[in-house]
């Protein structure tokens, strides 16, 4: 009897552990389960028919953008006046809005009994790309040997230049303005002229020329004053040197 009863109370024993043992297991299951990461759950594929239905028939909200157009080309002045630092290692080149131009031409003409000399200051400012508004001043003297005339000349000269690369440009211009002779006065000056602009060092411009100078002068050839005949129509060559800035 006494055996039976330990038997027994053996069997409860085991019983009790494997209670406790399984609790634990399954607790501890939870807990990881609630610390670890959630179950991927499948996404949701949406039905192709669904996609071929057609819509509600509501139309989106407009709505405007309110865009604004961009600037376009107009003529006039360049809106920051004259550009500084224009050439080589600055952010403007030769032939730019903008871009002052400042220097002179030195001419000299010799040939059987006529010496001609010409000084020309000059002035540039580029109104707009490639487009030059220029102011000269001319003086002249020349001598036949027999006869000698000194004139002065002021013209404005719009003149374009095309470029070939970033340091040779082709140019024409029209000069026109008025001149001054001594013993005919005061007429009306024009020069055409045509010319090519080389760019030297950072900022310099050499720039050969050649261009016809013509005056409205009245000349009475019985007079033989073959120099003021030469003063009212005359072919130069002349060569220049400006920097721009």
């Amino acid at each position: 009897m006494k055996t039976s009863f330990g038997t027994l109370k053996h069997l409860i024993y085991h019983s009790i552990g494997t209670l406790v043992i399984v609790g634990l297991t399954t607790v501890s299951a939870s807990a990881w389960a609630d610390e670890g990461q959630q179950p991927v759950r499948p996404q949701q594929v949406p039905d192709s028919a669904d996609e071929t239905k057609p819509n509600s028939g509501d139309l989106p909200t407009p709505r405007s953008e309110h865009d604004t157009q961009p600037e376009v080309a107009s003529p006039g002045a360049p809106a920051e006046g004259v550009v500084e630092q224009a050439g080589a290692g600055g952010v403007t080149g030769y032939g730019r809005a903008g871009v002052l131009e400042l220097g002179g031409s030195l001419g000299l003409q010799m040939a059987n009994n006529l010496t001609e000399l010409n000084i020309s200051p000059s002035v540039g400012w580029f109104l707009a790309d490639n487009f030059q508004l220029s102011g000269i001043m001319g003086l002249s003297y020349i001598d036949t040997g027999d006869d000698s005339a000194t004139l002065f000349g002021v013209l404005a000269e719009p003149s374009y230049h095309l470029p070939f690369t970033r340091t040779a440009f082709g140019f024409m211009g029209l000069g026109m303005g008025v001149s001054y002779v001594d013993g005919l006065g005061t007429g009306f000056a024009m020069a055409p002229r045509l010319g090519a602009n080389f760019i030297v060092g950072r900022s310099g411009i050499l720039t050969p020329t050649v261009s016809w100078q013509y005056t409205t002068h009245d000349v009475d050839n019985t007079m033989g004053n073959t120099a003021l005949v030469a003063v009212s129509s005359a072919l130069r060559v002349n060569v220049g040197y400006t920097v721009m800035w």
